[in-house]
């Protein structure tokens, strides 16, 4: 098994005590290997998952010239471009009921949307610009050949790939799929990603709070976020302070997921064990991140048997942990899942719309308001900016990215954001 810190160390700006956030990402994506196993399932079950194949049809869609709108088909050659034309209506075509005549020269066919094209017809004339007497059709001038029609292989063709492995099914994906006539797909695994809190201060929610004990809440807004990724989720509870305990937790962990995920206790601290076993059952990359907040955050990955995942250690603090799952874990997560594409998160640009204070040499994730005024996007904090201040993320639709050598912000001045809507 490749040494992690072989495969980074060719990095510019590789320093596991004060890694700048870049750098951190590139690091953890040299490591990444997406899962090789693969699995069938039916159509509606491929719904949020990675496909392991190209999708490839065996049909064209549409499978025919079809009608884009309800009107009339007819000839191109008897469209004159100056002048109106009478023809005589020879039939219908229905959606599902073609016409099974052919359409001779001075004819037409009332047609709806979808039908397929008549015999010998190349355009549609569509119904509100058209009088009709009896089986006469006037067409009035200006109508071109070839309008309002879709040709057949138009949407897709037969034996073009109309999905690539690595693609995310989403709903529209589904329907295309379905209008290939495709009852099942193979795809990736799902991924299995087990997770724990750490600490003697925590109580679970339900229970009575003790002096001094916080509630978890840790594992909560870590269970929305995997769920909303599609992760296979192992929730491991709360692993005390105690050395011999999260020794066995992680061997657990190790023993049956992909990826391993823990908060709390991986700054310096007498109780704070995170760090010294995972060097102990495998190796740390990195320890240390230039970034506010989820400065403390360990990266490696520890071993049990011919096993050896991957391993976030995340900070304790309840904002530090989605702060740094956004950052760092999302991505991780979907690269090691089989994604093919760009699974970083947009920077959009807006205008800061007050003062915002920040120390050059890191990179600062505030808790934003995205708001339009004056005819411009503008991005305001939420307030008190503490790494304990879940608030602050409730109430944001953004994270305010402030790059590693800024400094403090002046109102107006171009501010990048992250948007939450779509963090999936």
């Amino acid at each position: 098994m490749t040494s992690l810190a072989k495969v980074v160390s060719c990095l510019d700006g590789y320093d596991p005590d004060a890694l700048p956030v870049a750098t951190a990402r590139a690091a953890i994506r040299a490591c990444l290997e997406p899962v090789r196993e693969t699995e069938r399932v039916g159509t509606r079950e491929a719904l949020g998952r990675v496909l392991a194949e190209d999708i490839v049809p065996a049909i064209n869609v549409p499978a025919q010239d079809n009608s884009a709108m309800d009107g009339w088909a007819l000839r191109g050659a008897d469209l004159p471009a100056d002048r109106d034309v009478t023809l005589k209506e020879a039939g219908t075509a229905f959606a599902g009921r073609p016409f099974q005549g052919e359409v001779k020269a001075g004819e037409c066919v009332r047609i709806m949307t979808g039908a397929v094209m008549p015999r010998g017809t190349d355009s549609v004339v569509i119904q509100e610009v058209v009088q009709r007497n009896g089986d006469r059709v006037v067409v009035p001038p200006g109508q071109k050949k070839g309008q309002n029609v879709r040709a057949a292989g138009e949407d897709i063709q037969a034996g073009v790939a109309a999905l690539k492995a690595g693609s995310l099914v989403g709903a529209a994906d589904l329907g295309l799929i379905a209008s290939l006539g495709i009852a099942d797909v193979r795809v990736k695994r799902r991924l299995r990603v087990a997770y724990f809190s750490t600490g003697d201060e925590l109580t679970a929610i339900g229970k009575p709070l003790p002096e001094g004990g916080i509630y978890d809440s840790n594992r909560y807004t870590l269970h929305g976020m995997l769920a909303k990724l599609g992760m296979d989720v192992t929730d491991m509870g709360v692993v005390r302070d105690d050395p011999a305990k999260l020794e066995a937790a992680f061997r657990t962990a190790a023993a049956n997921a992909d990826e391993v995920i823990t908060n709390g206790g991986v700054y310096v601290g007498e109780a704070d064990f995170v760090k010294q076993l995972m060097g102990k059952l495998g190796e740390v990359l990195f320890w240390k991140i230039a970034m506010r907040p989820g400065r403390p955050m360990a990266y490696g990955r520890i071993s049990a048997g011919r096993r050896a995942p991957f391993l976030f250690g995340l900070p304790g603090n309840p904002v530090a942990v989605m702060v740094t799952f956004h950052q760092f874990v999302r991505e991780a997560l979907l690269v090691l899942a089989g994604r093919a594409d760009d699974c970083s998160l947009p920077l959009v640009p807006v205008q800061a719309a007050h003062a915002m204070r920040k120390v050059p040499g890191r990179t600062e994730y505030q808790r934003g308001v995205v708001f339009r005024e004056g005819g411009f996007w503008k991005a305001r904090t939420t307030g008190q900016q503490g790494s304990g201040v879940l608030r602050s993320m409730s109430e944001a639709n953004c994270y305010i990215v402030l790059e590693h050598e800024r400094g403090t912000v002046q109102p107006g001045e171009p501010v990048q954001v992250q948007l939450f809507e779509g963090l999936d």
